[in-house]
């Protein structure tokens, strides 16, 4: 030991760690994009904390018939001014494309148009069909225009197509309509190790450190297949954090066209898990159609962001951005309150424009009727619980390997029990406690490196039903008139 005369101090790591908080309400969409109009990607992970970072991403189409993802773009970004949300986008160009034959084009004002699935890289320009191929970046020139959903030909005034009133076009365009259900699902390729669709899903956290917890396809979702994959998702991401998915009953003509077939298609397609919320009819606004998923995301982030980003309250009797509800073919859909009350019922969750505007209708999630613990049909006492989970892996992740000692077991319930009693304090919860139980953890098991807590934890349930008893009291007659 040195020699040392005086006074020294040192530090010791504090015994109460501090709770990382997880973010909640974070969409992950699997869809279609028009990525040709801005070389993006295909099966990629895209974080986007803004409208203009999204579409500079992926691009942007108001044709969200074929491009799924430009709807919760605009619905999340737009309409509710929420965010980040992450995409993938599952539109293949080299793959999900057609060839279009030796068509004339007319120029006007030295313009050509053509449309945004056009594929840049695949034009052949020419003054007439029987001429030799214009050059490009001489001749002409190609611009992406995306807020009018095109793609300019620009005809170079010093090149051999100025003056020509048309010009022959020659090119491949993107297919959206040939995207199918296969690639929304996506998987991983052994051969090529690549992961793709809904199977990205798991790669979120180490690409982006963020893990989301709404999951989404829409217009896809509606498949059962797809919700079956999105379930499984939901249920477990990285083999540890769970989500929701948010699923759309089919209400096109074959599918769900008048609310009392709803339970029906809800169980023939097997959606009746606590990981799923299930949505009917869709939503209009402003002459656009919206699917129910993708409003009922927009919503959840609003209410969640209302109370300090923690999911504790119901999204049911929030104000919606609707003027309607509609099928998928535009059909005005009217729903009346004992109307919604039974898709309710059902485990299903609409809107209704009733005292306010139209507003989210439902507390539950889709293992409803079925299942009736708590904590699996109420969709905010479920995330709760799962947000808090969330909460007590990340926190105490850096835990993980340390040597199993008093002063760790002390540390992990004195700073959870801290960050119980925090959200208690602000009625997050009504209550919770973490506890380290000696009949839950044997000799053997922490021998073996195993140690187990035990956490109660009780959400507030919506008040879902709120009933005043009303009487008619004679007595107030008498001491009104003097009578006693």
């Amino acid at each position: 030991m040195s020699f040392f005369h005086g006074i020294k101090t040192s530090q010791e790591a504090t015994s109460v760690t501090t709770p990382v908080e997880a973010g909640c309400s974070i969409p992950f969409v699997v869809g279609t994009a028009p990525v040709q109009a801005v070389g993006g990607k295909t099966n990629k992970i895209v974080l986007a904390y803004s409208y203009q970072e999204a579409v500079t991403a992926i691009g942007y189409s108001d044709d969200w018939d074929k491009y799924t993802l430009c709807e919760m773009i605009y619905s999340h970004f737009k309409l509710y001014a929420m965010s980040p949300i992450i995409v993938v986008n599952v539109l293949d160009p080299t793959k999900h494309k057609e060839s279009i034959s030796a068509t004339d084009v007319a120029v006007t004002e030295g313009i050509a148009k053509l449309p945004l699935e056009a594929i840049a890289s695949t034009i052949v320009v020419k003054a007439d069909k029987s001429s030799n191929a214009a050059k490009i970046d001489e001749d002409y020139y190609l611009v992406y225009d995306i807020a009018n959903g095109v793609l300019n030909v620009e005809i170079n005034k010093n090149g051999t197509l100025k003056e020509k009133e048309t010009i022959n076009v020659t090119y491949e365009a993107v297919k959206p309509s040939l995207v199918t259900t296969k690639e929304i699902i996506g998987g991983y390729n052994v051969a090529t190790g690549v992961t793709s669709g809904l199977e990205l899903v798991d790669n979120c956290y180490t690409e982006t450190g963020i893990i989301p917890d709404l999951i989404l396809a829409p217009n896809f979702s509606k498949n059962s297949e797809v919700a079956a994959i999105m379930k499984s998702k939901a249920t477990t991401i990285n083999g540890l954090f769970k989500a929701k998915a948010l699923i759309d009953v089919d209400s096109s003509e074959n599918g769900v066209n008048i609310y009392s077939k709803a339970l029906e298609w809800k169980n023939s397609n097997n959606i009746t898990d606590s990981a799923e919320i299930l949505c009917w009819p869709m939503v209009t606004l402003g002459g656009k159609k919206y699917h129910m998923s993708v409003a009922l995301a927009g919503v959840m982030a609003q209410t969640d962001s209302a109370n300090d980003d923690v999911p504790s309250e119901s999204p049911s009797n929030k104000s919606l951005q609707s003027d309607g509800l509609c099928l998928s073919n535009g059909t005005e859909v009217s729903l009346n309150l004992t109307q919604a009350n039974y898709l309710n019922s059902c485990g299903i969750i609409t809107a209704i424009n009733f005292n306010g505007g139209f507003k989210i209708w439902g507390n539950t999630t889709a293992a409803y009727p079925n299942n009736t613990d708590v904590k699996d049909y109420f969709i905010n006492v479920s995330r709760m619980f799962e947000w808090t989970e969330k909460n007590f892996i990340l926190s105490f992740w850096n835990k993980i390997d340390k040597s199993i000692t008093r002063r760790l077991i002390e540390t992990i319930v004195d700073s959870f029990n801290i960050y119980l009693n925090g959200l208690t304090s602000t009625e997050k919860i009504l209550g919770g406690r973490i506890e380290c139980r000696s009949d839950e953890n044997s000799i053997t098991d922490l021998m073996g490196g195993k140690v187990k807590f035990h956490t109660y934890l009780t959400p507030p349930s919506p008040a879902q039903e709120i009933e005043n008893v009303f009487e008619y009291d004679t007595s107030y007659i008498e001491s009104a008139l003097g009578l006693e």
